[in-house]
């Protein structure tokens, strides 16, 4: 007996309804990222491992599939290397290449790379996969899509203050109120490290904070006392726990808790000039919101970092994310190039527009209109009338075979095609309702009224 198929967990299969839906979230993002001058790129799928490996720290390196080399793969590897089962150092030595984990480190891969072809600052946006060797659960999944804008080449603010409006349109248009775009800025967090005596622990520091509202205070401070931060140090950091306030309370807050650290300061004075512009500006339907616990987990994010939290009805992680990362594309060899990026979850966006059934009825529309097949004869005749309806940018198609009417009123019953041409008079068309039920006849200016209304 053949062995049922299956797909990898954590990945998935898209129905064509899907695949509309999906599509209708990215043609908006696509037509806000251009709309705010963002340009597309596209890099390949996999990466030299070298490119990936220690740009997201131990959890993210952790979580980035491995390709093995082809051929031999263990062409380089010694008896005595298998025997030792050091796995690390294996691992060098039988893959060379690994999925991409996002899209930002590529960027700044392709930024170096092309650095001659290149107008700065660069405004790009990207929407392609990404694959993280993940537990599967809800919203999380090991491949991908994200859709991200960055812009390099530039250190001004305004930068942030913009991004922070896209993010509010995208979400506008697709009818999402109440989400909350959360800022904190990772100066501050090198600042409350400085202030606690944890500088040596910043990353350990920041992972374990930024885990506040999944493990709760007490196990953020279990982590934090186990990597070895004292519990003085913890005492003097407790407000940040129950930090709560206005945007502008709470940076007075900080200001006192920082005010003998420069690196604090300048991370307070950077998220004053963000927040107070685009309360300035105003925001259509997004939330703004400082939170001093947010830390991304990320060790390339140097400035501002932004996490969007789902509206509070949905039970939803962050479906985006991102920040400033002023060295990035030095770790390539290109110094200097600041630059400051957001990413969209498209799968959490799409299963949140589900769950709030705000997908428009008409984007899982497909045909308009389908004809009947009589036979070969009246088969070109109708080809003749959906070729003119294309033409004019209207769905249309013939059922291809002379079966039964029944059948091939079923079929397009089951396909959700609204209309169906029964039969073709001259210049007459027999137009039935599939969902109404009334028939008509009506000439062909009537019949692209009809099923495009």
């Amino acid at each position: 007996m053949a062995t049922k198929p299956s797909i990898p967990k954590g990945t998935r299969d898209f129905s064509p309804i899907e695949v509309s839906k999906r599509n209708y979230i990215i043609s908006i993002m696509r037509n806000h990222f251009e709309k705010y001058g963002y340009q597309p790129i596209e890099t390949p799928s996999f990466e030299n491992s070298d490119t990936l490996m220690g740009k997201y720290g131990e959890e993210g390196d952790r979580l980035i599939f491995k390709i093995l080399n082809s051929g031999d793969y263990l062409d380089k590897v010694t008896s005595d290397e298998l025997q030792d089962i050091n796995y690390k150092k294996l691992t060098t030595k039988i893959s060379e290449k690994a999925l991409r984990y996002d899209l930002t480190v590529p960027f700044a891969r392709y930024v170096v790379q092309h650095q001659n072809e290149i107008e700065f600052p660069f405004k790009r946006y990207q929407i392609q996969p990404v694959w993280r060797a993940d537990r599967p659960q809800k919203g999380r999944f090991r491949e991908f899509f994200q859709c991200d804008a960055d812009v390099v080449g530039s250190t001004s603010l305004w930068q942030e203050v913009e991004l922070i409006q896209l993010y509010d349109s995208v979400f506008a248009e697709l009818g999402l109120n109440g989400v909350t775009i959360k800022i904190n800025n990772r100066k501050i967090l090198s600042g409350i490290a400085e202030v606690i005596g944890a500088s040596d622990k910043l990353i350990d520091f920041t992972v374990a904070l930024d885990k506040l509202d999944k493990i709760g205070e007490d196990g953020v401070k279990k982590e934090m006392l186990e990597k070895g931060i004292s519990e003085e140090a913890l005492l003097k950091v407790q407000l940040l726990f129950n930090f709560t306030g206005t945007i502008h309370e709470k940076i007075e807050k900080l200001s006192a808790l920082l005010s003998v650290s420069e690196e604090g300061k300048k991370g307070i004075e950077e998220l004053r000039f963000i927040c107070e512009n685009v309360t300035n500006l105003g925001l259509q339907k997004a939330i703004l919101d400082l939170d001093v616990t947010l830390a991304r987990g990320l060790n390339y994010y140097t400035g501002a970092i932004f996490e969007v939290s789902a509206p509070q009805e949905v039970a939803m992680g962050s479906i985006g994310g991102g920040g400033r990362y002023d060295d990035l594309t030095g770790i390539f060899g290109l110094k200097n190039i600041s630059g400051v990026g957001i990413s969209f979850g498209l799968d959490r966006i799409y299963l949140v527009l589900e769950e709030l059934n705000l997908f428009p009825q008409t984007v899982t529309t497909a045909t308009k209109v389908m004809f009947l097949n009589y036979n070969d004869t009246q088969a070109l005749e109708a080809l003749q009338a959906i070729q003119k309806l294309r033409c004019q940018n209207i769905k249309a198609e013939l059922y291809p075979d002379d079966s039964k009417i029944d059948k091939q009123f079923k079929h397009a019953e089951k396909r959700g095609i609204p209309f169906v041409v029964k039969e073709i008079s001259g210049d007459l068309f027999t137009l039935k309702d599939i969902v109404s039920g009334d028939q008509t006849q009506v000439n062909f200016t009537e019949l692209k009224l009809k099923v495009t209304l």
